[in-house]
């Protein structure tokens, strides 16, 4: 009789039991140490590793810390403005003393460039010098700051120096300017006496600088501000988990000799972290390094008509802080958690997540979890007031790194059920199901930033109506000229007409009347002008020289002017307030007034009041009256626009012409929109930069698999082209993923601030198009190291 043999249980070890917790923070200190040992002396393949680690951890620290130091930078910029600032809230004007300075604006543009100009006059010895001038200038003299001098200098300047008849006698320091590109002038005068009403408009103040009140945000911009924060930072912070993992899988086969050599599970992932602190820390000094490198080259950089001193940009030592511990932190949780799904043994290394699929619920529960924390948020709209920071930055939070989780499920689904194809074709979709989770890192930072992109397109857009208003028309006319009294309507026109770039002018006299004299609030506007010119501010019936309309209009003014008409009698050009001495001329109004409509002008504002034509209107009341111009210009003309500011300085240096815009965008709007250009462009480049590392590095991980392909006879153009294909089908992947939740955070948020829905989907594909234009030029840039890799030396081991 046969009988079976039982078979013997296999021992089972005995769990050890848990350290003393002295023994516990030892081992962790032990083991940690080991790793970064490790890190910099386990030879060329772990200290490439740990170069590439803080090249990617640094260039993020670095964002983080240029992200944090530009709210500093910024103000720092307008404490310098509000340092210098002129303005005197003075109930009645100071009077002339041994202590008072005479200023008066003279600003101009140069090309799309604001130039910001004062005219001095001391009256005394005691008179406030302005910020950052060492004397005063002379009469004729101007003190400049270095980019004005550089402009004037240099052969585009020649125009800017026609308005600028001052000879250069100093320069501006810095504590005076609000940036290093800023282009201002001091320049002394004897044109400026200080009279109230003078056509100088110059103010009396006995010291520099004030303090503005700024105006808080209303909720939809500040909820703008923190989404563009949230947009910005989440990139840098993906791509600063995906380069603490560089190199992990030859790292964890280099971690199976050590559990070949007696160390157990939980050991080898306390040196694997150590490896990663390494690389963390180093990339910390690299990313210091990296600012402080960047730091000095930001006084050449000017975006969006900002620039910053590089002292400006110094972040508060609390974010410093709280970046420079958070890093390695998140290293070491990211290493721990990536370490989970491997089993490192002493034979091997087996990756258990490898050969089940992803589970996809759990990867939905991330953005439904940040769809609940905004759901409170619905229908809120500005009237509901300020919205909740912690759920929008909880809630776009998870949104975005629902991308992160979504990803590399899409990629290994998609991947699994590609079929055969050409070669190139055949070893992309291996690689890719191979290894379908490093693939989806690699777009990871720039499918989020996508996302966010298109997230904010949607906001501005929906939002843009409230801010962004209707401006001029420019059809009719593309800049607008005030002149003072002292010039003469027909010499402004003269002048203006016979402007290089001018091709048609429309010139008129403008001022105020009023029925009593030193009554300026009763006072009603008044326009003088051929009969074709008054026809561009109003709705004539007939018109010949020396007539006299009254426009009829429903507003204040044009009550008060109809009352005026139906009295008759004598009213006064200029009249005095109590601010201001008038000319107060009289001029007696005709017995016959003739209605006119109201009508837009080329600025879209509809007058109300007198127009009156040459032959109705006494030549001696030309002081009370000054010119206005509206000029069309040619636009094929070079520096038509600048010809025009050039004829208007020489006409008056208290003039600055007016250029038309289509529309009009609210100051605080404009300037959100401003620091997100400046961010984006941040971002953009350290994504560019990310990805490149971090396509070398995957090119380095396949290097020996490379090389034996081309000693098998593979031809390096198919190389290249399965290179090509492991980019392109990530990124597509992520792309698409990126527009729809960018299209359902978008929704989202438009649902809280009570907008309707709309997308330009001409701004998404374009942004859509740079974000993978971005991905194949890096790849492109990545081809010299792969055919580097392919050479027969990478079959050597160590």
């Amino acid at each position: 009789m046969t009988g079976t043999r039982t078979p013997a249980r296999p021992a089972v070890a005995r769990p050890a039991a848990p350290p003393a917790r002295g023994g516990l923070v030892s081992g962790w200190t032990r083991d940690l140490g080991m790793g970064l040992k490790f890190a910099f002396t386990g030879g060329r393949e772990s200290w490439v590793r740990t170069l590439l680690t803080a090249v990617g951890v640094g260039l993020g620290v670095g964002m983080l810390l240029l992200t944090t130091a530009v709210p500093q930078a910024l103000a720092e910029r307008d404490a310098r403005g509000n340092a210098r600032s002129d303005t005197s809230y003075s109930d009645k004007p100071l009077a002339k003393a041994d202590n008072t300075l005479l200023t008066a604006p003279a600003d101009t543009t140069f090309r799309d460039k604001d130039v910001r100009g004062r005219l001095i006059k001391a009256e005394g010895p005691r008179a406030p010098l302005p910020p950052g001038l060492g004397a005063f200038p002379a009469v004729g003299e101007m003190h400049v700051s270095p980019a004005l001098r550089e402009l004037l200098a240099s052969p585009d300047g020649k125009l800017l120096k026609d308005r600028l008849p001052y000879r250069i006698s100093g320069t501006v320091a810095d504590e005076g300017l609000i940036g290093p590109a800023e282009l201002l002038y001091y320049a002394g005068s004897d044109k400026i006496d200080g009279l109230p009403g003078d056509e100088s408009h110059a103010l009396r103040i006995d010291n520099f600088g004030a303090s503005f009140a700024k105006e808080p945000l209303d909720p939809i911009l500040m909820l703008l501000v923190v989404i563009i924060l949230v947009v910005l930072l989440m990139p840098v912070m993906v791509f600063i988990a995906t380069a603490v993992r560089f190199g992990g899988e030859r790292r964890d086969r280099r971690l199976a000799a050590l559990r070949l050599v007696g160390s157990d599970a939980r050991m080898t992932r306390r040196i694997a972290a150590g490896e990663t602190v390494a690389g963390a820390l180093l990339g910390l000094l690299f990313g210091v390094g990296t600012f402080l490198a960047g730091r000095q080259l930001a006084e050449r950089v000017t975006v969006e008509r900002i620039s910053v001193f590089p002292e400006d940009l110094s972040p508060t030592p609390a974010l410093v802080a709280l970046v420079l511990v958070a890093v390695p932190i998140a290293a070491v949780a990211v290493t721990l958690l990536a370490l989970r799904g491997v089993v490192i043994e002493p034979l091997g290394v087996v990756r258990t997540s490898a050969p089940k699929p992803r589970k996809l619920w759990w990867r939905l529960l991330v953005p439904f979890l940040g769809l609940l924390m905004l759901a409170p948020m619905l229908g809120q709209g500005s009237e509901g007031g300020f919205f909740n920071t912690y759920l929008v930055v909880g809630g776009t939070v998870l949104l975005l790194v629902g991308i992160t989780a979504l990803l590399p499920w899409a990629v290994e689904a998609l991947v699994g059920r590609f079929g055969a194809g050409p070669v190139a074709w055949q070893l992309a979709v291996r690689r890719l199901q191979l290894s379908s989770g490093n693939a989806a890192r690699m777009v990871n930072g720039i499918a989020v930033a996508v996302a966010g992109a298109v997230a904010l397109q949607m906001l501005f857009a929906g939002v843009q109506d409230d801010y962004i208003v209707p401006g001029q028309d420019t059809s009719r006319a593309q800049m607008d000229v005030y002149l003072p009294e002292s010039v003469s309507v027909s010499e402004a026109e003269r002048e203006l007409a016979g402007t290089t770039g001018v091709e048609r002018t429309v010139a008129m006299a403008m001022g105020w009347a009023g029925g009593h004299r030193k009554d300026s609030d009763r006072s009603v506007p008044i326009a003088v002008g051929t009969c074709e010119v008054l026809r561009e501010v109003a709705k004539l019936p007939s018109c010949r020289d020396g007539d006299t309309f009254l426009i009829d209009s429903a507003t204040d003014s044009g009550k008060q002017a109809k009352k005026l008409a139906d009295r008759g009698g004598t009213v006064y050009l200029d009249p005095s307030s109590e601010m201001f001495k008038g000319a107060e001329a009289p001029w007696r109004l005709p017995g016959r007034l003739t209605k006119a409509e109201p009508a837009p002008d080329p600025t879209g504002y509809s007058r109300d009041g007198f127009l009156v034509t040459p032959g109705a209107f006494p030549d001696d009341t030309d002081d009370a009256l000054h010119p206005r111009v509206f000029i069309q210009v040619d636009e094929d003309q070079p520096d038509a626009y600048e010809h025009v500011r050039t004829t208007t300085a020489q006409l008056s240096p208290f003039a600055s012409p007016t250029t038309f815009g289509a529309t009009q965008t609210a100051r605080p709007f404009e300037n959100i929109r401003t620091g997100l250009s400046i961010g984006a462009s941040c971002v953009l480049m350290l994504i560019g930069a990310s990805l490149l590392i971090s396509q070398i590095e995957q090119l380095r991980e396949r290097k020996k698999l490379l090389s034996v392909l081309v000693a098998f006879g593979t031809r390096r153009r198919t190389l290249a082209w399965s290179v090509m294909w492991q980019a392109a089908v990530p990124i597509a992947l992520g792309l698409v993923l990126a527009v729809i939740v960018g299209l359902g955070l978008g929704a989202v948020l438009l649902t809280m601030t009570r907008e309707s829905i709309r997308v330009d989907w001409d701004s998404l594909w374009a942004m859509t198009g740079i974000a993978g234009g971005v991905v194949f030029l890096v790849t492109a840039l990545s081809m010299p190291a792969l055919f580097r890799l392919m050479r027969p030396e990478g079959l050597r081991t160590e």
